[in-house]
């Protein structure tokens, strides 16, 4: 099989044939029994998530619709450090709360598609508004990665990012990329994999909520619990319940979230039921 080798650049006066950062990402066709790890890639638009996605699958891309849906689905494949890596290139949104079907596809998939990883790609120029939506990914799971892409537009605007302070603040690695060149892509994906081997603790920063409202929350995790048991993260589905999200309860009421549950746990990622296409109709 063909494949096509993306490294980062050498930097002067450095040998990097050794380096950590000079690693092979090998793209690849993908099958729905031929990876290693599952890596779902998030973010609002126009940050450069595409070209990320696309730099790292080159053409071994599969471009389909979600099931029972027009929004369309993007996965690709690719080989790093001799594992195989298959990565789902989720909608492009601002925020996981709203009503929108990208929202609830998004976040449908981070609940219950059990990725290792999820990259959430963030705009250099524009990190304020971006860290919503790291944030709120953060809630559901500590398996995060920010990518702060677009680097270049960054510096020709005469901004500099801390990447070590802003990991540091939130929690999580944060890497910086060009993914236009390439440039960092090494780096983003040797960090992707030891979050997902445990080399790398996160411990990410998560929203700080007065006692009485911690007491509701633990209350309400074990009702949950109760009725979806193995649910993923009972405590933000508990969090969206004192939020008002109607969608959320009427799939717990129902029983949907519990069946939904249930067939995730021997579902392949791929075929990841979704509460988009059974609310569908509501």
């Amino acid at each position: 099989m063909a494949a096509t080798k993306q490294t980062n650049p050498t930097a002067p006066g450095h040998d990097c044939g050794t380096c950590a950062s000079r690693v092979e990402l090998e793209q690849m066709g993908i099958r729905l029994d031929s990876w290693d790890h599952v890596v779902a890639l998030a973010g609002n638009p126009n940050t450069g998530k595409s070209s990320v996605f696309n730099s790292l699958t080159g053409l071994k891309q599969h471009v389909g619709n979600w099931p029972g849906k027009t929004v369309s689905r993007a996965e690709g494949g690719f080989r790093f450090n001799g594992l195989r890596y298959k990565l789902v290139d989720l909608p492009g949104t601002y925020s996981l709360l709203s009503a929108s079907k990208d929202e609830e596809i998004s976040r449908d998939f981070i609940l219950f598609g059990k990725p290792d990883c999820i990259i959430v790609v963030a705009d250099a120029t524009a990190l304020e508004r971006n860290l919503n939506l790291a944030l709120q990914v953060m809630e559901i799971t500590g398996k995060v990665v920010l990518c702060v892409n677009l680097l270049d537009e960054a510096k020709r605007k005469g901004i500099t990012v801390d990447l070590r302070s802003l990991s540091r603040d939130l929690g999580v690695p944060c890497v910086g990329t060009v993914a236009r060149t390439g440039e960092g892509l090494g780096d983003l994906m040797r960090v992707v994999a030891a979050v997902i081997a445990g080399e790398v603790a996160t411990v990410p920063i998560r929203t700080q909520v007065p006692a009485e409202v911690e007491r509701a929350l633990d209350e309400l995790v074990m009702m949950i619990e109760g009725v979806a048991p193995g649910l993923p993260n009972a405590r933000w589905v508990a969090c969206r319940l004192l939020d008002g999200d109607l969608r959320i309860r009427q799939a717990l009421l129902s029983g949907e979230l519990a069946r939904l549950t249930d067939r995730q746990q021997d579902a392949p990622v791929a075929a990841a039921p979704s509460l988009v296409s059974i609310q569908g109709a509501q």
